[in-house]
């Protein structure tokens, strides 16, 4: 059996994962549990290079892992389901869809009002806001 594959982030703070419901990652989350996709933008010295052999390794019908340390600082592995490289003018980035169960998932949601803005108010004045359970 092959050894277990693993991109490894090895300094910065935890990284931070954005839900992801792209329509083309819907085939990635079949399985025994209820998964999410989620992505994450991590800085990178040899993006090609991480890229590539993530292909290699679903080439070869193998798993990779992304590993990272959590905000407690336990070391944790989600597993990668895309990859891709891009450079940016702030440097170059590896963006990384992980699949997550859903209990692993925390949603933050972050906004103000201003009480004399109400675009985001329906006509009977409730919040008009996309649903989660869709």
């Amino acid at each position: 059996m092959a050894e277990p594959q693993k991109i490894t982030i090895i300094e910065g703070p935890p990284p931070t994962f954005e839900y992801a419901d792209e329509s083309w990652l819907y085939g990635l989350t079949e399985g025994p549990a209820p998964y999410r996709i989620a992505r994450c933008t991590l800085r990178t010295h040899n993006g090609p290079a991480l890229v590539e052999r993530c292909y290699r390794t679903w080439r070869d019908r193998n798993n990779i892992d992304l590993e990272f340390r959590d905000d407690s600082g336990l070391t944790r592995q989600a597993p990668i389901v895309a990859a891709r490289f891009a450079e940016q003018d702030e440097g170059d980035v590896m963006m990384v869809w992980v699949r997550l169960e859903e209990s692993e998932i925390e949603i933050e949601l972050d906004f103000e009002f201003d009480e004399g803005d109400d675009d985001d108010l329906d006509d009977e004045g409730n919040w008009d806001l996309p649903s989660l359970t869709e």
